[in-house]
């Protein structure tokens, strides 16, 4: 499958694209300076261009068969590059009729800030990272409304370590035994499976440990 990821050299980008690329994919990267990644593999392409300029975006989705989404606001504490970078990608899909959209959002998103406690949701996405967090749930509506066959992606807190592959996923929103952290790597895998995987089309998937 030829697989774009935006966002490709962040922290969960970079491992995503690796994921892709173990399980035979062919995989766009799409950054800024994607050279960053500083991966050599024959079925890696080197993607340079800016999410919020709709005519890159457009020209990056050209002949691929999915999309997959892990733009970060990086230190930005307001940024939002997620909704309008996201609002480019969906357009850019529509027109070139690529349908499989993968996305990856966060935990406290709309119906799962049941999940949070309470130093999230009133220190964290209440107060220090707030606009970000809005800009997550506006990123999320854009998918809702798209028409695409689409999963979004719910990670708790990063960690580093190993992929461990036993996490908690698709709870609901009234779990409440989480210790609100996963690895990256977990994160990436994850989002790498839900190209061949359509149990969760259409759906917005919590996971964490």
């Amino acid at each position: 499958m030829n697989v774009i990821v935006f966002g490709a050299t962040g922290s969960i980008g970079r491992l995503t694209v690796n994921a892709l690329l173990k399980s035979g994919h062919t995989v766009k990267a799409f950054a800024r300076n994607p050279e960053k990644l500083k991966i050599k593999n024959a079925k890696l392409i080197y993607s340079p261009g800016d999410v919020l300029d709709r005519v890159d975006v457009l020209e990056a989705v050209k002949g691929q068969d999915a999309v997959l989404i892990t733009l970060g606001s990086g230190m930005s504490r307001k940024s939002i590059v997620r909704s309008k970078g996201t609002l480019n990608i969906i357009n850019a899909m529509q027109s070139q009729r690529i349908f499989r959209l993968v996305c990856q959002s966060t935990l406290g998103a709309h119906e799962s800030w049941s999940n949070l406690n309470f130093w999230w949701k009133h220190v964290m996405f209440g107060a220090i990272i707030k606009p970000v967090f809005k800009d997550h749930e506006l990123q999320e509506n854009l998918v809702y409304a798209s028409g695409l066959d689409w999963t979004i992606v719910r990670p708790s807190a990063f960690i580093d370590g190993p992929a461990t592959g036993s996490f908690k996923e698709n709870f609901s929103s009234s779990e409440r035994n989480l210790s609100l952290k996963i690895s990256r790597a977990d994160v990436a895998n994850f989002l790498s499976h839900q190209l061949e995987n359509a149990s969760y089309l259409g759906c917005s998937v919590a996971i964490s440990n």
